[in-house]
């Protein structure tokens, strides 16, 4: 804008509705991202950036250099880990669905237990009075069973988180009976879930559950004859070679 223009009463108008429009542009950005999300705690069975690499698979674990923190985990948006090495754009992908499924507390085998040792628990079916029925664990129906005829008078059955080496359980009537995910008792005794190993020594009562590759992977789909788009052109092809060789 020349000088004459500033100094003209019209100039001075152009010069104010510029900055208000820049002041106004600069209003909108800010009403237009989005508010940071909560990162969530880690829990006894995913401690750290390393074991939820590891149990989401897909060979995330060979990431876990780039991604340093907890909170760098749940906060880096895609091109900021693209910046930081992640590579191919699928694999971030992958990363940022599994981990907002762990955000709003939908976890895998073993993620909501609270007893883990060094990347393992043990699930055991155990009496409790029958009064412990109906009890609840975070909003959540305990896990009882009354069907056993071998119960102790007034008791059942539910499940419950021990360390690893517990041997014994002992109720305690003010602490409320978890119910988790993917898990139930089988035929009256014996815990049931994915990778559940039996415990030894336990006559079938007792299982272990421990940290492992690609336990939470979400498992790819195979093509078939190179996918929808061309799975007719490969058919055709196949059977054109098949009638040469006849």
């Amino acid at each position: 804008m020349s000088m004459a223009m500033r100094n003209s009463p019209l100039g001075g108008l152009s010069s104010r509705l510029f900055k208000t429009l820049h002041v106004s542009n600069q209003c909108v950005r800010l009403l237009h991202q989005k508010a940071a999300r909560p990162v969530p705690a880690p829990t006894p069975f995913v401690p750290d950036v390393e074991t939820f690499l590891k149990l989401i698979g897909r060979e995330m674990s060979k990431q876990a250099s780039k991604i340093p923190t907890w909170e760098d985990l749940f906060n880096l948006n895609s091109n900021q880990l693209r910046q930081a090495g992640l590579e191919p754009a699928r694999q971030r992908r992958y990363l940022i669905r599994k981990r907002e499924k762990f955000r709003n507390g939908v976890y895998g085998p073993g993620g909501d237990l609270h007893t883990v040792v060094d990347g393992v628990a043990q699930l055991r079916v155990v009496e409790v009075p029958v009064s412990a029925r109906g009890l609840t664990y975070e909003g959540t129906q305990a896990t009882v069973q009354t069907s056993s005829a071998t119960l102790a008078p007034g008791m059942t059955k539910a499940l419950v988180n021990l360390a690893p080496d517990a041997t014994t359980y002992h109720y305690n009537k003010s602490a409320s009976i978890a119910k988790f995910a993917g898990m139930k008792i089988h035929h009256g005794s014996a815990p049931r879930g994915p990778h559940l190993q039996p415990l030894k020594g336990s006559n079938g009562t007792a299982a272990l559950i421990s940290v492992e590759e690609g336990m939470w992977e979400d498992k790819r789909g195979h093509k078939v004859d190179g996918g929808e788009r061309r799975r007719r052109e490969v058919q055709n092809k196949k059977r054109l070679d098949e009638r040469k060789k006849v």
